[in-house]
């Protein structure tokens, strides 16, 4: 048989000149998404991407792009969870649109929610850390060891350090428990303080209003 006629042969029975891509090469890929999934539906805490290209044998990079893939495509899904990146590191857990539903099965009308006391004490710790028991007392008027102390055994805060001054004062910060309750990877994600402050001009107004009359 001459080498034209072997040509043609392979033509017909589908085969070109160009080696045909294997039907499994794209498996490596869908491998290592499994593996991901797998991974983290185990996993109680976020999973640092360095951890999971040590567990997968793959480059940091790598780990990233698959799992923006694998949370691109639970998004075109439409599925009830997403893959989010929080506390630095990855977790799958239910999307915000179902919200309601999970709040409803989890509390079940159980007294977890955190009082208006302790929202804006954990506040001030957030956006003033590292920051003391008097200095949170001190911002918001009222003594705080009370809803420091219950912030700390929901694990929204911890001790991290000691004022330097007279008495050295137990210093105060969030936790990563703080950044996974919020879904976000770090406290830049906190969203700035001056959109939660009103303008000068509506300040001064109700200090204008506030003020008492001379001689009242």
């Amino acid at each position: 048989m001459s080498d034209l006629g072997s040509s043609a042969e392979l033509q017909e029975e589908g085969f070109s000149g160009d080696a045909a891509e294997p039907d499994g090469a794209a498996e490596p890929d869908r491998a290592a998404e499994a593996a991901v999934e797998a991974v983290l539906t185990v996993a109680t805490d976020p999973v640092p991407p360095g951890l999971l290209a040590e567990l997968l044998e793959l480059s940091v990079d790598r780990v990233e792009a698959l799992c923006a893939e694998l949370a691109a495509s639970y998004e075109r899904e439409g599925r009830g969870f997403k893959l989010a990146r929080v506390a630095g590191g990855y977790r799958l857990q239910s999307h915000e649109a179902y919200a309601g539903h999970v709040e409803r099965f989890v509390l079940d009308g159980s007294p977890t929610k955190l009082s208006a006391a302790a929202l804006e004490t954990l506040a001030v710790v957030a956006y003033k850390q590292p920051v003391s028991r008097t200095q949170v007392s001190a911002i918001r008027g009222v003594n705080a060891d009370g809803v420091l102390r219950l912030l700390a055994a929901r694990g929204y805060v911890a001790e991290v350090g000691r004022d330097s001054g007279p008495g050295q004062a137990v210093l105060f910060g969030t936790t990563e428990g703080f950044l996974e309750r919020l879904g976000i990877d770090s406290l830049a994600d906190l969203p700035p303080l001056a959109e939660f402050v009103p303008p000068a001009t509506t300040v001064e107004m109700l200090e204008q209003a506030l003020r008492p009359e001379p001689g009242t």
